[in-house]
């Protein structure tokens, strides 16, 4: 079993950077694939980045290319999203996930979810 808890979320002006940590239980979680999601009000779960166990498969958003970048670190058992040059379009509840398989961009194919942290991007 995994557990995620994410922090990092605030708010921020439009073009400023954040940094969102996931840290993760289990053993097993560096083997897992992992992925940052996020949601909207009224919009439907997207896909953000995603990262394969082994950390050589990543894959972004089109919407987040060359602004957001995920990674991971085994020591803390952590993954990070670096999100820079925010926009007001990126104002979302953003979730850490993994899964016990291939790397995917599907929500509903995610196995474990953390509980989400708020990222508000205003002037």
């Amino acid at each position: 079993q995994v557990q995620l808890v994410e922090s990092g979320g605030g708010l921020v002006q439009p073009g400023d950077s954040l940094l969102l940590s996931c840290a993760a239980s289990g053993r097993t979680y560096i083997r897992y694939a992992k992925a940052w999601f996020r949601q909207a009000p009224g919009k439907e779960r997207e896909f953000v980045a995603g990262m394969s166990w082994g950390g050589g498969d990543i894959y972004y958003a089109e919407s987040v290319k060359g602004r957001f970048a995920i990674s991971r670190d085994k020591a803390k058992n952590t993954v990070y999203l670096q999100m820079n040059n925010l926009k007001p379009e990126d104002t979302a509840v953003y979730f850490c996930a993994a899964r016990s398989n291939l790397v995917t961009t599907r929500a509903e194919q995610m196995d474990y979810w953390g509980k989400g942290t708020l990222v508000t991007v205003s002037s």
